[in-house]
């Protein structure tokens, strides 16, 4: 038997030794029958459909590129199992949940991957029920955009003026060059507030660093921001991104050189302030 598990595992038929020895034991006894396995593993796998699913499943690591691949496959099966099981379209809250999963999948930097994970999540929310025509509607598009921006540290008065921006009426159907847009802005809202705070973190200890300091980089920050042309919410952040070490010492060198006392400014302020440079930028859906 040990054998015939080795002849399988390697994808070769068992000879006609280890087909007797099977006759003897198990099923094979029970049936009346004493003939070879039915096929290889190879086939057995193709037979089942598992080979085509690893396929899919080995494609998708490969296409998000997330950064915990083995969990990242553990919930991709999870959820197939789950959605196979489903009788119906699952609701408002699964569709939700699915699309979340998806659109967080890979970095926005990641183009590719991130525009086929947002077109994923654009059909999870638009399949339509027995009683729903498909398509998105602003409700699920502004709750799903409100569940993005919970995920990360901006500022909730940040969130809530950046969805402001971007949201659509419940009842209006939403394209998906809309949902894409309103998608990808929150995501760069939650890596500019994450670079903020660590740039707060250089710039004093604790949750507090001089306000001139503060004013200084905040003022440096706009810039970076009113550089360049294009709609990509992107742009702002890779714009922030050019803010070299050497620009930014300068600016604070410059700041500590005035002969007034500074004061002290919070994160929190320095976060709301920063957030809100980037929010004044973000064009609002029409």
């Amino acid at each position: 038997q040990d054998g015939g598990v080795r002849e399988a595992a390697s994808g070769r038929r068992p000879g006609t030794g280890g087909g007797q020895r099977a006759a003897g034991t198990g099923a094979g006894s029970a049936g009346g029958g004493g003939g070879p396995a039915e096929g290889s593993a190879a086939e057995f796998l193709l037979r089942a459909g598992v080979t085509a699913m690893v396929r899919e499943a080995l494609l998708k690591v490969l296409e998000a590129r997330p950064a915990e691949p083995v969990s990242f496959l553990a919930e991709y099966f999870e959820r197939l199992v789950l959605a196979e099981a489903a009788a119906e379209p699952p609701g408002p809250p699964q569709r939700l949940a699915r699309a979340l999963w998806y659109v967080c999948l890979a970095h926005h930097s990641h183009r590719t991957a991130f525009d086929s994970n947002a077109g994923a999540a654009y059909e999870v929310l638009g399949c339509g029920g027995r009683r729903r025509a498909a398509g998105v509607d602003g409700r699920l598009y502004s709750e799903l955009l409100r569940r993005i921006c919970q995920r990360g540290a901006a500022p909730a008065e940040a969130a809530a003026e950046l969805l402001r921006r971007v949201r659509c009426r419940d009842h209006e159907a939403v394209p998906f060059d809309v949902f894409r847009y309103g998608v990808l802005t929150c995501c760069v809202l939650l890596e500019f507030a994450a670079k903020a705070e660590a740039l707060f973190a250089v710039l004093g200890a604790g949750d507090s660093a001089d306000s001139r300091l503060c004013q200084a980089v905040l003022r440096a920050l706009e810039d970076a921001l009113g550089a360049g042309h294009g709609p990509r919410p992107g742009r702002y952040l890779e714009a922030g991104s050019r803010l070299g070490p050497d620009r930014l010492a300068l600016a604070m060198d410059q700041a500590l050189q005035e002969r007034k006392l500074g004061s002290s400014m919070s994160r929190e302020e320095f976060l709301r302030k920063a957030t809100a440079l980037f929010i004044a930028k973000v064009k609002p859906v029409e």
